[in-house]
């Protein structure tokens, strides 16, 4: 006999051996083998119960990427911008319109931590920054603890 043949007899061998002891661990770990029929299963079962508390959430009526916020007040305002276009360089109309959006919603809810959500700062900036709207209606939302979230205007 050659190294070559013995060295392929060895690891046939070998295989054999691991083959061998391989159902006796299972068996002796008491584990079971899971058939991919019932992997679907509790899939399913998991997908429906995630499902529920999501059919809850639709039923109060929030606007998609809000979270959930404890109102204490909410107000529609109807911000007047034409005096960003009257003052201010063209090349920097759309940011002093965020911030007069910003102080405007701060000094009339009586607030000193006001969030601009990202619909309405798009809004704003949606004709580039030298042509902000010259008005906007927005809806702030006050939680319990002060702070101001300022959101887009329902239908408008």
């Amino acid at each position: 006999m050659s190294n070559t043949e013995s060295k392929e007899e060895d690891s046939a061998e070998q295989a054999e051996a691991e083959i061998e002891e391989a159902p006796e661990t299972a068996a002796e770990s008491g584990t079971e083998e899971v058939t991919p029929a019932e992997t679907q299963e509790t899939e399913e079962t998991e997908e429906a119960e995630e499902a529920e508390p999501t059919t809850a959430a639709a039923e109060t009526e929030e606007a998609p990427g809000e979270e959930e916020i404890e109102v204490v007040e909410e107000k529609v305002y109807t911000i007047p911008l034409r005096h960003v276009w009257v003052v201010t360089p063209r090349g920097r109309r759309a940011p002093r319109a965020v911030r007069d959006v910003r102080d405007y919603v701060a000094r009339h809810m009586k607030a000193d931590e006001v969030a601009v959500s990202n619909e309405v700062n798009s809004a704003l900036w949606a004709r580039s920054i030298n042509k902000p709207p010259r008005r906007i209606t927005v809806r702030a939302v006050k939680d319990k603890e002060g702070k101001v979230i300022i959101y887009p205007a329902k239908g408008a």
